[in-house]
């Protein structure tokens, strides 16, 4: 199984904005850990200006479409993203 890291640059404008559109984004996310996709998710908090999400497959797919339905990235408040391989050295939490 292959992992890959989607970073997320965020707006300045990211936290006033992104409540219209949480609950959207978050049910993608949930559905996706629910399919064994998404392994992590979250942003980082000071400054709140990236996002992390590692995922879990066979290629990138996941996390493209992932990308492609998101409300924070249809609605502009994701400046730009970047998918990239992520290779496991240690962590229980990638075990499966």
């Amino acid at each position: 199984m292959n992992y890959y890291v989607l970073v997320y640059h965020l707006t300045d404008d990211y936290l006033e904005r992104r409540g219209t559109y949480r609950a959207e984004h978050l049910q993608l996310a949930k559905d996706a850990e629910a399919r064994g996709e998404l392994v992590l998710g979250g942003a980082y908090s000071d400054p709140a200006d990236t996002a992390l999400l590692v995922w879990r497959g066979e290629d990138a797919s996941a996390a493209e479409n992932f990308v492609a339905n998101d409300p924070y990235v249809k609605n502009g408040l994701i400046e730009r993203w970047e998918i990239r391989p992520y290779t496991v050295v240690i962590g229980t939490a990638f075990e499966k």
